[in-house]
């Protein structure tokens, strides 16, 4: 179950955020096994002081449309699903809605399976 957080600068659609979200979550449902209906996503907006970003860090010339993902998933991964979700994250989102490659900055937060209540004070991956 990720919990996804998208920050963006202020000022993109609505059609254009809800691509995103879309993206995500179709790369996901693809590469991490997360099933249908597991949806739970967030996007904040800045303004322009409130979204402070290197333009050049390793060498990736980023420009304002910089997207930064994170994603909160559970520790049951393997390095190498985790990279096919990277680059399933950009092809989906540099085909819709448009973004470039180098404005896509995703961190991954794991946690361990007790760390998720998805309601009635329950922790549901709890065994």
């Amino acid at each position: 179950m990720p919990l996804i957080r998208v920050s963006l600068r202020r000022g993109k659609p609505a059609a254009y955020r809800k691509a995103i979200l879309e993206g995500l979550y179709e790369a996901m449902r693809e590469t991490f096994d997360v099933p249908e209906g597991d949806r739970f996503m967030v996007v904040t907006e800045h303004d322009a002081d409130d979204f402070v970003y290197d333009p050049n860090y390793l060498g990736i010339k980023r420009s304002d449309d910089l997207v930064i993902i994170q994603l909160t998933i559970s520790n049951t991964r393997p390095r190498a699903q985790k990279q096919k979700l990277y680059r399933r994250i950009v092809e989906r989102l540099t085909e819709n809605p448009g973004l470039r490659a180098e404005d896509i900055f995703i961190n991954l937060v794991e946690v361990l399976p007790e760390n998720w209540s998805f309601g009635h004070g329950v922790a549901q991956y709890v065994k």
